[in-house]
């Protein structure tokens, strides 16, 4: 694996659309399911991933934390399957029944989805408004795998509690930092960066 940052979108971005397959379910999960919600978070991440797995319990406990406020969360993964199978459809599946995420975990085979949303690595979030503009990019908290520092959340509930106070997030957004997504080859966007530090 190697360490990657998130691009930092440029925040006021609308929330690109998708209609993705849950993994649990099946069905169809586009932008339109989250319409009446005040807050939207969207999340990149993948099973394998040793980022992603340092913060899974988090991940669980955001979606039950917020599963009654107005805040929808959804989960997409889009790693290469034929590179790295414990991404694929099945084992998501597992992942998300192990976790009992309270929230839609997508499958994305085309990558798509994650081009559009300039997405880089696992984790990576992108929190919008009502109006589905980005309010908020970058990481979880500031612990990492064998930093000794503990899992909150700290950073993106304070974005997230800002948002459904209509406060403005005037504090610095640090970057996401995890593995890189694992793109098909040749279908590598224009903004990936082959990465130079591996960990």
């Amino acid at each position: 694996m190697a360490l990657t940052p998130s691009t930092m979108l440029p925040l006021g971005t609308l929330a690109p659309d998708f209609h993705l397959p849950d993994v649990v379910t099946g069905e169809t999960i586009s932008l339109s399911n989250f319409a009446k919600k005040k807050a939207l978070l969207v999340i990149f991440l993948s099973r394998h991933c040793p980022f992603v797995q340092h913060i899974k319990l988090e991940l669980a406990k955001l979606g039950k934390d917020y599963s009654d406020r107005n805040v929808g969360i959804v989960g997409i993964s889009a790693n290469d399957v034929n590179t790295h199978p414990d991404d694929g459809p099945e084992l998501l599946k597992t992942f998300a029944q192990e976790l009992d995420l309270s929230y839609p975990l997508l499958y994305d085979e085309t990558q798509q989805s994650a081009k559009n949303f300039f997405a880089a690595c696992t984790p990576d979030f992108f929190l919008f408004d009502a109006d589905r503009k980005l309010v908020y990019r970058g990481q979880l908290d500031d612990s990492r795998p064998k930093n000794d520092k503990p899992v909150t959340g700290a950073d993106l509930r304070r974005a997230i509690e800002d948002v459904l106070r209509d406060r403005v997030i005037t504090w610095e957004q640090k970057p996401s930092i995890g593995c890189n997504i694992k793109w098909k080859p040749g279908n590598e966007p224009a903004y990936y960066k082959v990465p130079a530090v591996a960990v």
